[in-house]
């Protein structure tokens, strides 16, 4: 039977960080040292390019045993040794209980990789709908894994899955996460998507300057950037292109 109780994940926090180098000089990596609280279904954390909310998803997929270009604690491969030094300093505080039906991470960049080794493997492709990864678009390879793979009970980690997916696309993503973190599954995401933040009951941080902070829907800065900007497109444009 589905474990669906609490979140699996209560908290994250850092130790012994370096004051220098990448990542630990990024605001929101240093933050880290004063702890994150992910006890909550949903965990979404955006943020501009740079400002480490892929960071700290990645290491704590390390942290957590998973595979680092994508896949679960049994999908193990390596394209190229790129672990994010974080995970050495992270302490994860779990709930008490049965652990997670599946854990998996799941990120736009190196799923390629992932599809190439599920061809190497060679077995069944029930997780990925029946088809190898490869046959189908990208958008579509990521639909057939959520659908299939992801499940009651679970534990997932996505890095910016909207680099893979149409407005549609982020909605079918969106609805599976609703259902399965209502059936006891746990998500914790980085995106810059306002479709996904969207996301019901989602407890959302914004990365940046300062830090971290926790942000209702309609301070995270995709969401105000996106309103803006479809608000009145002409006026950004001519800020952007008329210097």
């Amino acid at each position: 039977m589905a474990n669906t109780g609490a979140p699996f994940l209560r908290s994250v926090h850092a130790e012994d960080l370096p004051e220098r180098g990448w990542p630990f000089a990024i605001p929101a990596v240093a933050a880290l040292a004063g702890g994150l609280d992910l006890d909550a279904a949903v965990v979404m954390l955006c943020g501009d390019n740079g400002t480490g909310k892929s960071t700290i998803v990645e290491a704590l997929a390390v942290e957590l045993g998973v595979n680092v270009e994508g896949g679960s604690r049994h999908f193990r491969f390596a394209t190229r040794e790129t672990e994010t030094p974080l995970a050495e300093h992270l302490v994860v505080t779990r709930r008490a209980g049965p652990r997670p039906a599946d854990t998996f991470f799941l990120r736009a960049e190196t799923y390629f990789n992932v599809a190439t080794e599920v061809e190497r493997l060679g077995g069944p492709l029930d997780s990925y709908g029946g088809f190898s990864p490869h046959d189908r678009s990208h958008g579509e390879g990521f639909l057939d894994l959520v659908t299939n793979r992801f499940g009651p009970g679970g534990l997932y980690l996505l890095d910016e899955p909207e680099s893979a997916l149409s407005v549609h696309g982020c909605l079918a993503l969106l609805t599976v996460m609703a259902e399965l973190a209502a059936a006891g599954a746990q998500f914790i995401v980085a995106t810059h998507s306002p479709v996904l933040l969207a996301c019901p009951g989602a407890r959302i941080y914004e990365t940046g300057a300062d830090g971290i902070e926790r942000v209702d829907y309609d301070r995270a800065g995709p969401v105000t950037l996106t309103r803006g900007f479809l608000a009145d497109p002409q006026r950004y444009l001519h800020h952007l292109l008329d210097r």
